[in-house]
C-alpha cells in the first residue's frame, strides 16, 4: 500500500476543496494517484447529491456579472438549503463563477429541457439535412442526427458545458463537488444574460 504524505493530502486539497480526511480517504483507495483520487471524490460528491435532491431551498442569492464595460451583464438565482450556505464564502464565489461562465459561453437553458422546441425541431432539420447531403440512409441518418443533437446540449445546456475556466468539468460536476462540499442541496434556478444589440 502506498504512503500517503501529508504534501499529497494537501495537493488533492487545494485541488478539490475537500476535507482532509476526505482527501486521505481517496488516496487510500487509489493508491496515491492523484487523479484517481479525484474522480473518486467526484463519484462520492454525485451520491451524496443524489441523497439530497429532494430537500427543499428557499435559501440562496441572485448573482450578478457585469463585463465588456457594461455591454454584457448576468443575473443569475443560485438556491440553496439554509442561509448559513447563501452567506458562505464558497457559495459567494461558485455563484460568481457560474455567473461569468454564462457571461462567456451564452447557453440556450440550465438543461436540455429547458431548450425551446422550435430550436430543437430546427436543429433536427439541419442535421437531417446535413447527413441525407452526405448520401447517408434514412436508418443511419436518424442516428447521426441524435448524435448531432446530443452534441448541441453538450455545447448549450449549462450542466452540460464545460467549464470556461477548467474545461475538463463540465457545470453539473462544479455543481455536485459544491454540494458535496456544502452538505446541502443546490441548483442553479434560471438565469437572463443581456448583451448591448441583442434580442
Amino acid at each position: 500500500m502506498a504512503t500517503i504524505s501529508a504534501a499529497i493530502v494537501k495537493q488533492l486539497r487545494e485541488k478539490t476543496g475537500v476535507g482532509i480526511m476526505d482527501c486521505k480517504e481517496a488516496l487510500t483507495n487509489c493508491e496515491g494517484d492523484i487523479d484517481k483520487a479525484v474522480d473518486f471524490l467526484r463519484k462520492k460528491g454525485l451520491a451524496t447529491a443524489q441523497k439530497r435532491a429532494g430537500r427543499t431551498m428557499s435559501e440562496g442569492l441572485i448573482q450578478p456579472y457585469i463585463h465588456m464595460g457594461g455591454k454584457l451583464g448576468v443575473l443569475v438565482e443560485i438556491n440553496c438549503e439554509t442561509d448559513f450556505v447563501a452567506k458562505n464564502d464558497d457559495f459567494k464565489e461558485f455563484s460568481k463563477n457560474i455567473a461569468m461562465h454564462i457571461a462567456a459561453s451564452n447557453p440556450v437553458g440550465i438543461a436540455s429541457d429547458d431548450v425551446p422546441e422550435d430550436i430543437i425541431n430546427k436543429e433536427k432539420e439541419i442535421y437531417r439535412a446535413q447527413v441525407l447531403e452526405m448520401g447517408k440512409p434514412e436508418n443511419v441518418a436518424d442516428k447521426i442526427v441524435e448524435g448531432k443533437l446530443n452534441k448541441f446540449y453538450k455545447d448549450n445546456c449549462l450542466l452540460n458545458q464545460a467549464y470556461v475556466r477548467n474545461p475538463d468539468v463540465s457545470i453539473s460536476d462544479l455543481l455536485n463537488d459544491m454540494i458535496a462540499k456544502m452538505g446541502e442541496n443546490i441548483t442553479i434556478k434560471r438565469f437572463v444574460r443581456f448583451q448591448i444589440g441583442n434580442y
